[in-house]
C-alpha cells in the first residue's frame, strides 16, 4: 500500500489575492505584497477581514474595476476618461458630485451596452425556446406517423 501524499494547500500571487479581494495590491502591507497567499489565508481574509483590509476596502485607493463599478462606467470608460491611477473613495465621491460631461456620457454607453446584453440574451432565449418547440413538433410528429 501506498501512504497518501499529504495535502498541500493552494497558494497564489500576492497580485492574484488582491485581484480576488477587490482591493490595488500596491497600497497593502509589504508583508502581503512579499509573500503568497494560500487559499485558506484568502478565505479566512474574506471572512474576517484584518483592519488594513477593511480599511482598504472603505478608503482606498481602489483599483480600476472598482473605481469604474463605483461610478458605474466601465474600466475602458475610465481609460477614455483618462484615469489610470487608482482612485480614493474620497475621490471618487468627488466626481460623482462634479458629474462631469465624460462620466454621463460613458454612465449612457454603459447603460446602453446593458440593455444591448439584455435584448441579446431575451433573444437567444426565445431562439432556444423556438427550437426546442420544433423539436418537440417533430418528436410529436415522428411518434404518429406524420412526416
Amino acid at each position: 500500500m501506498t501512504t497518501p501524499k499529504p495535502k498541500t494547500s493552494q497558494t497564489m500571487k500576492p497580485a492574484t489575492a488582491a485581484k480576488k479581494l477587490g482591493i490595488y495590491l500596491a497600497a497593502t502591507p509589504a508583508e502581503f505584497q512579499a509573500g503568497v497567499v494560500t487559499r485558506d489565508e484568502l478565505n479566512a481574509m474574506q471572512a474576517e477581514p484584518p483592519q488594513w483590509l477593511a480599511d482598504l476596502r472603505r478608503n482606498g485607493p481602489h483599483p480600476r474595476q472598482v473605481v469604474a463599478a463605483r461610478l458605474g462606467i466601465s474600466v475602458t470608460g475610465l481609460g477614455r476618461a483618462g484615469i489610470t491611477e487608482a482612485l480614493t473613495t474620497e475621490q471618487i465621491d468627488a466626481l460623482r458630485d462634479e458629474d462631469p460631461e465624460w462620466l454621463r456620457r460613458e454612465r449612457a454607453t454603459q447603460a446602453d451596452v446593458r440593455k444591448e446584453a439584455q435584448r441579446a440574451k431575451e433573444a437567444e432565449a426565445k431562439a432556444a425556446a423556438v427550437k426546442a418547440a420544433r423539436t418537440a413538433g417533430r418528436a410529436t410528429a415522428a411518434k404518429s406517423g406524420r412526416k
